[in-house]
């Protein structure tokens, strides 16, 4: 298969930058307001740290015994009637999905959301086998209107205003275009998408947890959208990355307790909802999936990046990524998260997002599972230049950067010449789209201050040895 082009970081967020003067901001503002709720609900709970030192510590022991949890988790479910699947690739999983459609002669499904199904490609791949789809999740639902994949793993819409959305349902669903009241737009797509969920075969989800000692998978929404998936047609299909596995029921509280405070701030999800075999008179399949994911298990480096329980805390924190917008990413996962995961996939597709972060390590400090996101980014970088994949002329900036710092002397020299020269550099070859910092016109070059600091530090320095 040929591999796609590098995404282009930079330039896909410069586009969500200069589009106007209202969703950069928006976006940056929605995403602050849940970290600074994240944090005020942190706060108020006295052992926090406690739980997410418990939550980190179970994954890593169910990571380290993967496959003695998924066997107990596969044997139990089918004890309780569940019919479970295998998938070790994308291909794999979405070729299953097709043939238990086939076989049920379903050409119609509703579908919560799944990153995993999103990961496979799951639905272009349904739809080019004549298989409607339609999502539940009104966030997924817009954007697949808009023909784009999530922005946000939580809010997959987030960075879409109301304006956005009311032009979008008016072209898509007949709506008024000047109406844009989110309880009006919530209302019309529940009626556009109500007769949809009824006369589906299938209803599709994923799952946030897949406990072993039941055979139990548990699926987190505010909408309620994956019940309806799992209640109204006949057919319920699961998704679940191998990674979604914890030991027991009683592990599963730490987990619910972290993850809606980590990713809204608020304290528990609206629907918790817990599937353990299928419902009188349906069925049901589960499709473990691996897709790259025992790979990564085996990356000294990576792999505690299976601890993930998908909050977006990350993203919310990221200044990069709030400033950016998600769809900057060209990936199913995007933020901090999305630079770790997707070079997985593709190193060299993926090779610009670890430096699409100013490794701050906040990401690191509101991970409720503790996963070490600034140091894996700095390790994916390493990663980028071992492979070759480091842009020419940022390898020979770095590498004149690198002579410089290695030498006192060289780097004196430049410090001094460089505050002589800002002042009189006319202002034409610093603000030009040549320079990606100063190209934008949103940022103005450093001055130097008078002294400097080394200036001041060996002048106060002499004068004590001198007293």
């Amino acid at each position: 298969m040929k591999k796609e082009k590098v995404v282009d970081v930079v330039s896909n967020s410069a586009r969500f930058i200069a589009q106007d003067d209202i969703h950069e901001k928006m976006h940056d503002k929605n995403l602050w307001n849940a970290r600074v709720k994240r944090d005020r609900i942190a706060a108020s709970i006295p052992e926090w740290e406690q739980l997410r030192e418990l939550g980190s510590a179970i994954k890593e022991h169910t990571l380290n015994h993967l496959d003695q949890y998924l066997e107990q988790f596969a044997a139990n479910a089918e004890k309780r009637g569940a019919i479970v699947h295998w998938a070790r690739t994308a291909q794999e999983h979405n070729e299953i999905v097709y043939s238990i459609l086939e076989s049920h002669k379903v050409s119609s499904i509703i579908k919560s959301k799944s990153m995993l199904q999103d990961e496979c490609g799951m639905v272009p791949f349904l739809e080019q086998h004549g298989i409607e789809v339609t999502e539940s999740d009104l966030g997924e639902r817009i954007q697949q209107l808009s023909n784009e994949p999530p922005a946000h793993i939580v809010m997959p819409a987030i960075q879409k205003t109301t304006e956005d959305i009311a032009r979008l349902f008016a072209e898509k669903i007949g709506t008024d275009p000047g109406n844009n009241d989110p309880t009006s737009l919530t209302e019309a797509m529940r009626n556009n998408a109500r007769p949809r969920f009824m006369k589906a075969g299938a209803g599709m989800t994923g799952a946030n947890f897949a406990i072993a000692e039941t055979g139990t998978f548990v699926v987190c929404t505010n909408e309620g959208n994956a019940d309806i998936g799992a209640s109204v047609p006949p057919l319920h299909i699961a998704s679940i990355g191998i990674e979604k596995v914890i030991p027991k029921v009683r592990d599963l509280s730490i987990f619910i307790r972290l993850l809606s405070r980590s990713a809204l701030g608020t304290p528990a999800t609206q629907y918790t909802s817990h599937f353990t075999g299928p419902r009188n008179g349906g069925e049901l399949h589960i499709i473990l999936t691996d897709n790259g994911r025992s790979e990564r298990l085996a990356m000294k480096d990576f792999w505690r990046s299976l601890k993930c329980i998908r909050c977006g805390a990350c993203m919310n924190t990221c200044p990069v990524y709030r400033r950016s917008g998600g769809l900057a990413y060209q990936s199913t996962y995007s933020g901090p998260i999305g630079i770790i995961l997707s070079p997985t996939f593709d190193l060299k597709k993926y090779s610009e997002l670890p430096f699409h972060s100013t490794l701050c390590g906040s990401c690191s400090q509101v991970c409720p599972m503790k996963i070490d996101l600034s140091d894996q980014i700095y390790k994916w970088r390493e990663e980028v230049v071992k492979a070759g994949y480091m842009p020419k002329m940022r390898r020979l900036a770095f590498k004149a950067a690198g002579e410089i710092f290695a030498h006192p002397g060289q780097f004196h020299l430049a410090e001094n010449l460089g505050a002589k020269l800002l002042p009189i550099i006319p202002d034409f070859l610093v603000y030009s789209k040549l320079n990606p910092w100063t190209g934008g016109n949103d940022r103005e070059m450093i001055r130097l201050a008078k002294p400097t600091f080394r200036e001041w530090y060996l002048k106060n320095r002499k004068e004590q040895n001198n007293g």
